[in-house]
């Protein structure tokens, strides 16, 4: 098992640059889009990824190490492509999420009868995820099965990034967001929790000044922060992975799978299931990356590299 660590986190590297897939690909693509069709419009998803591929060096590296480290190989030039390509289509699928066409993807669940389970009892859970195939195409699936309650916590900027989106493709969508990092942010999610919503949140990033733990994931070090499965501990709540996998053409696979349920836990057993339940979480980013490989989108250095291993 790995070790916690309270070394503060240095300022995080993700925060200080810019969400092309935000800021750029999603003012192009929208309007074009939406009146063209999703499948007229991919003929953009190709000039997207070659942009990246030319454009974006420090996210082209952290790709090739990554899929070392997920094929056990060297990427092939094609497989290099295929992963930034699915982060592109992730990206432009977002357009018609926000406006209202869900029934355009074909999706396929596996562990959904644990989201099933849990609203049926009234009560609601952390949906902990990651960088890893698509956030928003997991709160489609809630509102497809029955309008599952889902509310989304996310750092304030990305939130507002979230809103400025919907309000230029869908002005009468207002997704619920609770913002991280303020004062009253783990009294409203526990509000959302306590009513019986599910609260979606990723749990592969830091925003820095927070508690690590030390995993191996692919037989490279990584380091979790600690705050969102303390934050649920804190709350007593339910633990559940969550995954939007893309696999291809309008295919997603949607992964429920079980990492902690803090209910009924205090003092000396909570804080001894903290660490046991990240590691779970650190298993299964693992298990999805080994089984789609092209899926993971923390093009950042997320990896200690064993003996400095360079992707390219």
């Amino acid at each position: 098992m790995g070790a916690s660590s309270t070394k503060p986190a240095a300022r995080a590297e993700w925060l200080a640059k810019p969400e092309r897939g935000s800021r750029v690909l999603l003012r192009l693509m929208s309007a074009f889009s939406l009146r063209c069709g999703r499948r007229a419009s991919r003929i953009l998803l190709h000039a997207a990824t070659v942009y990246f591929f030319l454009f974006a060096p420090r996210a082209r590296r952290a790709s090739g190490r990554y899929l070392r480290l997920a094929l056990g190989r060297k990427p092939r030039l094609h497989e290099r492509y295929r992963h930034l390509a699915y982060f592109a289509t992730t990206i432009h699928d977002r357009v018609f999420l926000a406006g209202g066409r869900a029934d355009a993807f074909d999706l396929s669940v596996e562990g959904g009868e644990l989201l099933r389970e849990q609203h049926a009892a009234g009560r609601g859970a952390i949906l902990l995820g990651a960088h890893l195939g698509s956030f928003e195409m997991v709160g489609a699936l809630g509102r497809r099965i029955g309008g599952v309650p889902m509310s989304m916590a996310m750092y304030e900027e990305n939130a507002r990034k979230l809103r400025d989106l919907l309000v230029a493709i869908a002005a009468d969508v207002e997704p619920d967001v609770v913002p991280l990092g303020r004062i009253d942010s783990m009294l409203r999610i526990a509000e959302r929790v306590d009513a019986g919503a599910f609260v979606g949140m990723l749990g592969d990033r830091t925003i820095g000044r927070e508690a690590l733990h030390a995993a191996t994931v692919l037989g490279g070090t990584v380091h979790l922060p600690t705050g969102p499965m303390r934050l649920a501990a804190a709350l007593g709540s339910r633990v559940i992975f969550m995954a939007g996998l893309y696999r291809g053409a309008n295919r997603y696979h949607i992964v429920f799978a079980e990492v902690a349920d803090f209910a009924g836990l205090h003092g000396a057993a909570r804080t001894a299931a903290i660490p046991v339940a990240i590691e779970r979480y650190a298993q299964l980013i693992e298990r999805q990356c080994r089984s789609d490989p092209y899926n993971w989108f923390n093009f950042y250095e997320f990896w200690q590299m064993p003996g400095g291993a360079d992707g390219g």
